[in-house]
């Protein structure tokens, strides 16, 4: 009856995983920015170490929210889950 459906549906997965992906690369961007601009070496030692400043409590502050929102967003998008609990168990833990 409606042969386009299945279609409709993996373009659909495929298209949310295309999102997923550029929402990833351009946090990893942003992020990376920030960490040369605070002096770090790598973006993983910005993200390990703890907060030295206000405009650093921010970010991290900012990068918690920030996971916390697209792990709502993954939800309903389950393949967006797997990416952005990292940005905010990364904040989170800048956080506390």
């Amino acid at each position: 009856m409606f042969p386009f459906i299945p279609f409709i549906v993996v373009a659909g997965f495929g298209a949310s995983l295309i999102v997923a992906g550029v929402v990833v690369v351009l946090l990893v961007r942003v992020e990376m920015r920030k960490a040369r601009e605070s002096g770090y070496p790598t973006l993983l030692a910005y993200l390990r170490a703890a907060p030295r400043t206000d405009a650093e409590k921010r970010d991290a502050i900012d990068l918690a929210l920030k996971g916390l929102v697209l792990c709502l967003l993954g939800t309903m998008f389950p393949p967006l889950l797997l990416f952005v609990l990292f940005p905010f168990f990364y904040g989170a833990r800048k956080v506390a």
